[in-house]
């Protein structure tokens, strides 16, 4: 069974998330807390997250958009064509039984 698109963005915003948590919790230990770099690293670490959290959004809505498009273009098809639909379909019926039955 293939995962849908919003599912493959998703599990790879959860394991970026974890990577970073990972990564913010080695950063937030408080001997770092001397070093002057570290304020701005985590800042943009966060900076970052909620770059690719927006990212990951637009790209799954963008997908959504697509496939509805596509099948509205379809359905728009089989309405003002329903005679080529149907042919399209008994040739490919058509085909399929004459390559099962060479068998």
């Amino acid at each position: 069974m293939s995962r849908s698109v919003s599912d493959t963005v998703s599990t790879a915003q959860e394991d970026l998330e974890k990577l970073v948590n990972d990564l913010r919790g080695l950063l937030a230990a408080k001997e770092l807390d001397k070093v002057p770099d570290i304020h701005l690293l985590r800042q943009r670490i966060d900076d970052g997250m909620s770059n690719v959290r927006e990212s990951a959004v637009r790209a799954a809505q963008e997908a959504a958009r697509q496939a509805r498009d596509a099948v509205d273009a379809a359905d728009r098809y089989a309405r003002d064509e329903p005679w080529r639909v149907a042919g399209a379909a008994l040739a490919v019926g058509a085909l399929l039984g004459f390559m099962l039955g060479r068998r």
